[in-house]
């Protein structure tokens, strides 16, 4: 074919490709789904009916019914005539909700339990409810002739059952403490700090100032270990400094106590520190907020204001393992080992001497034993209920069941989500009931259960009898025994998490047919964050609506790698959920939040939160404590965030379509627990690819230089300095990254140079990153990892590693020299230094494969023969290096025929951007998904394997560029590739608003001369206005032989349909605020109406002016607007008609 004629078949191609719509083929997993909230009881048939309709209108394709509280949450209750969970009155709801659902063609899940965390009911007994480890102590002396009475373990819901007792010599130290050695305690400040060392002691000391807490001792005293004690979360009591002295004058530094690494459920078990054996009469406590490290999801106390609060400092003589209450199991936390130093050896009680007495043990706690001569410390360990409950729910509320024991959790099943299918029977759970899901772990960790043992026997090859005392803290045989005792413990229970709980209830969705979906289990259950994910139908995260210190950026990235690694196509979020609703959320502000999720890598919303409303004359009407997105039917803009939600559709029809293209795999590392790597964690491994600002701006954000304080929203310290999500945008500069764990390397192959996991999940480079913060024993891996990093790199595999393990984690120690000779071959010096952009990077070659060492300072991965797969340049600018555009977000799907990608403008500003793409030979095409319209590419051109061209993108504006159609060509240009107009005809004058008198408008219309915001108007009840409001008038218009005629809103709040001579020509909610109306338009006269609805904030604000009997407006959430100003209302124009160039 010659370039004329080739030209000429390119031409009617993109005619063709432009005048069709990429949206055609309707996928009902994409439409979005809502979490469906019944709140206190309060439910009624008339409600129920109006939620599903207004689902259903709206384009919700499900809602998951989950019931929160009963009505004693509230007194007097909330609802005159509440449906109390499993009552036959509940139970007749719940099906009339089935069968209204089945009438509208919507489908239906339910959680795993009543509330919303996690898994409990009545019918949990204490010994089938989640258990951990307790133990007690009792000194005595051989010499001595007396009954021996053990006391019984401390206990919660009046379970307790033994598991083993032990005696074994007592070590120096024992017993002493300084509940037995009291010192004088006093502080800098002069507040009484006595009570630090009183046992139960409940008050505060308290400071927000530096300070310090001094103990004198009549006699110099030796400690070993320091136990913590706060009530509710205290990150600053977990960091203060130590100083001693011997003459109260001259101290010298010991050190600092390290936090540990911790979740948001972290107040219910203490924290013990271990310190280098120090000697000493005055210790010295010092607290000063300087150095803090801002919060994140891993160390959650650390986010909040900082100020010291501790009720108990307790100093002992007796040796301890480090924060073993984490390491342990009894709480999700990651702290470093204990060193020989803190635990020389002859602090470590030899195995030998460990004597097992379980068989002595009598009912009564007597012990049948005759101690030898010297003193002995006899362990009495059992367990007991964690006392956890699913707190969120009503009468359906119990213990939590144990999630290593099958039965437990089959019982569970049976007596919730089984219970429902039987009361509404086979066919509405056939056809309605779809969904089986279990939310995020919030009833914190457990460390036993009845098959425990038997279970780790079987899984890490021997018996933990002899080592079980670790468990309580003591220290046995080594630092180096203790902790990789203790690191099997934990492997254990994250294997069991998946194995029986999860597995468990996966296995019976599948028994019942329905779809498993599942949240986060980290940071709360002591895990492996992304494990779970493989054996649930549909992961789930969550992300949270201007609320950072609730904020998920964890959970989500566990959620999408998880689902990624695991060949889930689907990856669903609990999208929007807010600590305090502002009541000013709209489609238009919520946005950019939910783009960058989509390209995280999630591709289905489901609301949170949609709270129904058993009332059908109060509005705004029940809420979830004003928690949650505003999201029901009462909103005020419901009816035309249809558009919104066909927006989610749109996009999640195409996000849904093939498979991630994702370049990088990066490894969790191996500790326990852990989960995905945060890009902020990435920095010191990859500084070339994050660029130097980004390097720089993050030691500045570590340091934390002043510890700033920010609220978002009102009312909500925090700190300033936390990695926040949106600063996190395209990190890599076209590179996305997953992260992988242990159990699918195991499964990794090499074919064509790409790593490929047994899911078919496919990856160019592996990133082995070494120390993090959550993984701060890097030092340590298994034999199998490193054996499987060689045989990947040999294969041809590309892998960057971190700093060089010397040791094997666990217990057992397999393969010893070949461990040590396969990590030689790995990390061995023989690396050698190219240039990458004038950045040195070190590299050897392994047979076929290459290693690349970190830090890896390349700007990008061309060394490995790959490029960027999109990066984006501010103004069309073309520069070496390249100037990457900031705050573009990007994914890309990949099908058998075409390549979709999705671009997101991050920022409220209008952008010319020049786009590059990882494409060559096929035409780029784009997709708007707010207006449904496919458009052909004016101008692009192809070179060196990537596709450009420049764009025009309006504030937070997305797209999806579309490669299907095969060419030759590598150049087009036939014009821009963004409209531009002529402003024709000003329409901003002379209108006629109704408002809606039943949301408290004027009950005539009223004349605008011009647009103006409504809350500058003299009339209170437009001034506080919250509803719908249509704008009408009459024009004259007469076409000259345009072909394209828009028309433009200018500036409105907050959503807006525009009617031409009464025919939709669209709803706008998001720029740019155009439509196409030359459809509509006559020669001659015209009639136009636009309806616009803001939001309930300034209504709200004005009823909290009035007596509650002059109120428009009734609700259940806490009223928090009062001195808040008005939200801009209205249309304000300028309105324009425009005529599009040719």
């Amino acid at each position: 074919m010659n370039s004329r004629f080739r030209k000429i078949f390119t031409l009617i191609l993109l005619m063709n490709i432009a005048s069709s719509t990429v949206f055609a083929q309707q996928n009902d997993n994409a439409k979005p789904w809502v979490f469906w909230y019944w709140v206190q009881a309060g439910v009624s048939k008339a409600g129920i009916t109006a939620d599903l309709e207004a689902m259903k209108s709206n384009g919700v394709g499900g809602a998951y019914l989950m019931t929160i509280k009963g009505s004693d949450a509230s007194s007097p209750a909330l609802y005159a005539n509440p449906s109390e969970q499993l009552t036959p009155q509940w139970w007749d709801m719940v099906k009339f909700s089935m069968q209204e659902a089945k009438r509208l063609n919507l489908k239906m899940g339910m959680h795993v339990s009543d509330g919303f965390a996690l898994a409990g009911g009545p019918w949990i007994t204490p010994e089938l409810s989640m258990q951990k480890v307790v133990s007690s102590k009792t000194y005595i002396n051989g010499s001595t002739k007396s009954k021996i009475v053990l006391p019984k373990p401390p206990s919660r819901e009046g379970f307790y059952k033994d598991i083993a007792v032990y005696a074994y010599p007592s070590p120096v130290g024992t017993g002493v403490s300084t509940s037995t050695n009291v010192p004088k305690v006093t502080s800098s400040n002069g507040t009484d700090a006595s009570g630090l060392v009183v046992d139960g002691n409940k008050k505060n000391f308290a400071s927000n100032e530096p300070c310090w807490i001094q103990y004198e001792f009549e006699k110099a005293f030796t400690c070993r270990s320091i136990l913590i004690k706060t009530s509710g979360n205290n990150y600053q009591a977990q960091r203060l400094a130590i100083e001693v002295s011997n003459d109260g004058k001259n101290f010298r530094s010991v050190g600092r106590l390290e936090p540990p690494r911790h979740g948001w459920q972290d107040n219910d078990v203490d924290v013990t520190h271990s310190i280098v054996p120090t000697t000493a009469k005055y210790f010295r406590f010092l607290y000063n907020k300087a150095g803090s490290e801002p919060g994140a999801e891993d160390l959650d106390n650390a986010k909040w204001k900082p100020s010291l609060k501790i009720v108990n400092l307790q100093l002992s003589s007796e040796a301890a393992i480090n924060q073993f209450e984490g390491k342990n199991g009894s709480v999700w936390r990651i702290s470093k080992r204990s060193t020989e130093l803190q635990l020389p050896k002859d602090l470590c009680i030899p195995l030998n001497k460990i004597v097992n007495l379980t068989s002595k043990l009598k009912a009564d706690g007597s012990l049948d034993w005759v101690a030898p001569a010297g003193n002995w410390t006899i362990l009495r360990i059992g367990h007991t209920s964690t006392g956890q409950k699913n707190a969120t729910g009503g009468a359906g509320m119990g213990l939590e069941c144990d999630k290593f024991n099958t039965e437990a959790i089959k019982l569970q099943f049976k007596n919730w989500y089984g219970k429902a299918i039987e009361k509404i029977g086979p066919d509405l759970a056939k056809n309605v009931l779809t969904t089986f899901h279990v939310d995020s772990w919030e009833c914190g960790s457990q460390n036993w259960s009845e098959n425990f043992k038997a279970e780790f026997l079987k899984r890490r090859g021997y018996d933990l009898t002899p080592y079980l005392p670790i468990m309580t803290g003591l220290p046995v045989q080594s630092a180096q025994v203790s902790e990789s005792f203790l690191y099997d413990v934990r492997k254990t229970i994250s294997e069991l998490v998946v194995d029986q709980f999860y597995k468990t209830l996966a296995t019976l969705a599948k028994e019942k047919g329905v779809t498993f979906t599942a949240e986060s289990v980290a940071p709360t259950m002591m895990s492996d964050g992304l494990m779970h994910y493989k054996t649930v139908d549909i992961p789930m995260g969550e992300f949270w609506l201007n609320s950072p210190t609730h904020d998920k950026p964890n959970d989500m990235l566990d959620a999408i790698s998880g689902a990624h690694i695991y060949g889930k196509n689907i990856v669903q979020a609990e999208a929007f959920t807010t600590v305090r609703m502002d009541w000013n959320e709209s489609p238009v502000n919520m946005k950019t939040l939910q783009d960058r999720n989509y390209a995280l890598g999630i591709n289905k919303l489901v609301y949170h939160v949609f709270t129904h409303n058993p009332w059908m004359d109060r509005k705004p009407g029940m809420t979830l404590d004003g928690v949650g997105l505003y999201f029901q039917r009462d909103q005020t803009w419901w009816k035309l965030g249809k558009a919104w939600i066909d927006y989610a559709e749109r996009c999640q029809n195409l996000l849904q379509q093939g498979k991630p293209v994702v370049d990088i795999a990066v490894f969790t590392g191996e500790e326990l627990p852990r989960r995905s790597v945060l890009p902020d964690r990435l920095v010191s491994t990859l500084p070339g690819l994050f660029g130097s600002d980004v390097v720089d701006a993050e030691k500045k954000r570590l340091a934390n230089v002043g510890e700033p304080l920010r609220q978002i929203p009102a009312g909500v310290t925090h700190s300033a300095n936390m990695a926040d999500p949106e600063n996190w945008v395209n990190p890599l500069h076209g590179y996305a990254y997953d992260s992988f764990n242990p159990d699918v390397l195991s499964t990794a192959k090499v074919k064509n140079g790409e790593v490929v996991f047994a899911s078919g999940a496919t990856y160019k480079v592996l990133v082995i990153p070494g120390d993090m913060k959550m993984n701060p024993n890097y030092h340590y891996m298994s034999y199998q990892t490193v054996k499987k990093l060689l045989e990947l790199v040999k294969a041809g595999a590309n892998v960057i590693v971190g700093d060089k393990p010397l040791y094997q984690n666990g217990l057992k120690k397999v393969n010893a020299a070949e461990f040590y000779s396969t990590v030689n071959e790995i990390w061995s010096n023989n690396f050698y230094k190219l240039n990458n952009d004038h950045n040195p990077v070190l590299i050897k070659v392994v047979d076929k494969g290459n290693l690349f060492k970190a830090p890896f300072n390349g700007s990008n991965l061309k060394l490995a023969g790959i490029e960027p797969d999109f990066y984006a340049v501010e103004n069309g600018q073309i520069s070496e290096p390249i100037l990457y555009a900031k705050n573009v977000a990007y994914t890309h799907r990949k099908t058998n025929d075409k390549d979709i990608y999705f671009i997101s403008n991050q920022i409220d500003k209008e952008r010319d951007i020049r786009l590059s793409f990882r494409m060559k030979g096929k035409v780029p095409v784009m997709y708007d998904a707010v207006s449904d319209q496919t458009s052909e590419l004016k101008d692009w051109s192809s070179f060196n394997g990537r596709t450009v061209f420049n764009i025009n993108l309006k504030p937070n504006q997305s797209l999806f560029v579309i490669f299907e159609t095969p060419t030759k060509e590598t150049k087009y240009s036939k014009g821009k590739n963004w409209k531009t107009f002529k402003n024709a005809y000003n329409l901003s004058f002379d209108w006629q608003v109704q408002f809606d008198k039943a949301y408290g408008g004027p009950e005539k219309p009223v004349e605008f001369k011009t647009l103006t915001d409504w809350t500058l108007n003299a009339d209170s009840t437009i001034k506080y206005y919250s509803g719908e409001a249509v704008y009408t008038k009459k024009f004259n218009f007469i076409n000259s032989g345009a072909e394209k005629i828009w028309i433009d809103l200018g500036s409105f709040s907050n959503i807006a349909e525009v009617k031409i001579n009464g025919n939709s020509c669209g709803i706008l909610w998001t720029a740019p605020y155009e439509l196409e109306i030359g459809n509509y338009l006559i020669n001659g006269d015209n009639s136009i109406s636009i309806t616009v609805a803001n939001t309930w904030a300034n209504r709200l604000i004005g009823d909290g002016k009035l007596p509650v009997n002059k109120r428009i407006t009734n609700t259940t959430a806490p009223f928090r607007l009062e001195g808040k100003p008005l939200n801009q209302a209205g249309l304000l124009g300028p309105i324009w008609i425009k005529i599009e160039d040719k």
